[in-house]
């Protein structure tokens, strides 16, 4: 679904693959912190082109997500010396144009953006 929309948009192929990663990871973080790992709970994912940009919209009704809350990576420190986590986000925030989170009446929503380039 999300690379027939990088197709249809005509997204590069490096921003096509860049935009799969981050719906990857932001599903693995829902399923992992939202649901607790759990492989319990839905995952609605919805997207649509406006003029030249990719929308996508993933909610889901685990544990609400406050992104305020997550501490950005030390990028100072050497991988090697990095704990194997807590790049997701950072990652998902390069990757994507735009990047929002919400809540409300027990639903997350994300939405992220990828503009055609």
């Amino acid at each position: 679904m999300i690379r027939q929309a990088t197709q249809e948009l005509g997204l590069s192929s490096l921003d096509a693959y860049t935009v799969e990663m981050a719906v990857d990871e932001a599903c693995t973080n829902i399923i992992e912190h939202a649901y607790g790992g759990e492989g319990l709970g839905e995952i609605e994912l919805e997207y649509k082109i406006e003029a030249d940009s990719l929308i996508i919209i993933l909610r889901d009704h685990g544990k609400p997500f406050n992104p305020k809350k997550v501490r950005p990576p030390r990028r100072d420190v050497p991988l090697k010396r990095r704990r194997n986590r807590g790049l997701g986000l950072y990652f998902i925030h390069q990757w994507m144009d735009e990047v929002r989170f919400d809540f409300s009446e027990g639903t997350n929503t994300l939405t992220m953006v990828k503009r055609k380039r």
